[in-house]
């Protein structure tokens, strides 16, 4: 029997698609353990995000494909939850001051940067994710503008804090912070992304940033 069976009751051969409001019902972590790593496995042998259909992926799963739409609603959102599992998690920032919090957010993008260096499927998945344009659009939407926004919503306190000077631009300031790790990561795939370089950035920046009159 496979995973799809002891999920829904169902084979392979059932409607891909069930109707009504589906994907409110209780998750079974085993079996989404299961279809993630059939994609990654799957990634890992060298096959392309254009050739990784939801049919290939229940396969290797041990699936139905009812299974799998039934917890995503296409391979764009299931590849998204895919990079997530690969990629490193998403810190909780200690919410002591803006400096603190701008430092756990660099280092978690520094950590995704050294994650990527080192794990071949992440560095071909994010290589081949910007020619779907599907793909990178659920990505962007899911993973990077919520991460853009809490940055800014971070930049925002401190301003109010009296962290930060109050005639900073917020969005200009947001690209500035996080520049040097995309910098690193993206175009210097030769530069360091050593132990510490989150506070150099942060505390470089703030230096110059802070209100007249602060320490």
């Amino acid at each position: 029997m496979s995973l799809a069976d002891t999920d829904t009751g169902t084979g392979a051969d059932a409607d891909p698609r069930p109707c009504g409001p589906a994907r409110g019902r209780p998750r079974s972590e085993a079996v989404e353990r299961a279809i993630i790593e059939g994609a990654m496995k799957l990634l890992e042998d060298g096959v392309p995000l254009a050739e990784l259909s939801i049919e290939r992926i229940a396969r290797t799963a041990g699936v139905g494909k009812a299974t799998i739409y039934r917890r995503w609603s296409g391979k764009e959102e299931l590849f998204v939850d895919v990079l997530r599992a690969a990629e490193p998690v998403d810190p909780e920032l200690p919410g002591t001051s803006m400096r603190d919090d701008l430092v756990v957010l660099l280092e978690s993008l520094r950590r995704r940067g050294l994650a990527s260096r080192a794990s071949v499927i992440l560095h071909n998945v994010h290589t081949q994710m910007k020619s779907s344009p599907k793909i990178w659009a659920a990505y962007h939407n899911t993973v990077i503008l919520p991460r853009r926004r809490l940055g800014l919503e971070v930049l925002r306190r401190g301003r109010e804090n009296g962290e930060l000077r109050a005639d900073v631009d917020l969005e200009l300031l947001n690209d500035i912070v996080v520049g040097p790790l995309l910098v690193r990561t993206l175009l210097r795939p030769d530069a360091g992304l050593p132990d510490g370089l989150a506070e150099q950035v942060v505390d470089t920046l703030l230096q110059g940033l802070r209100p007249v009159g602060t320490a």
